[in-house]
């Protein structure tokens, strides 16, 4: 089994601002919270300068489009390597199994 199976959605995404738009690379994945009844997807935005600069250390509100959809998020806190964690709740920018055999 592949470390990685797990990952929801791997590959290439936009984060747009209010004034910015940067293509990125981003690892996301998602479950059901059944205590708040919502979809809950969170991740990793691949090291880039220009996010760095723009999210400069403190929550920032984003867009995150993938080639399967978009969603508002959360950027925060950036790890050693430099990679952004964004949140989200609600519909994920990424296609989710709607069946039971899914």
């Amino acid at each position: 089994m592949d470390e990685h199976d797990e990952d929801d959605y791997r590959g290439p995404a936009t984060v747009r601002t209010e004034d910015r738009e940067v293509a990125v690379e981003v690892v996301l994945r998602g479950h059901f919270q059944p205590i708040d009844g919502r979809f809950h997807w969170y991740g990793r935005v691949a090291a880039h300068d220009e996010v760095a600069e723009f999210a400069a250390g403190r929550k920032t509100a984003v867009l995150l489009s993938t080639p399967q959809g978009e969603a508002r998020g959360t950027l925060s806190d950036p790890d050693p390597w430099g990679r952004f964690r964004i949140t989200g709740t609600g519909r994920p920018p990424f296609p989710i199994p709607t069946d039971v055999d899914d």
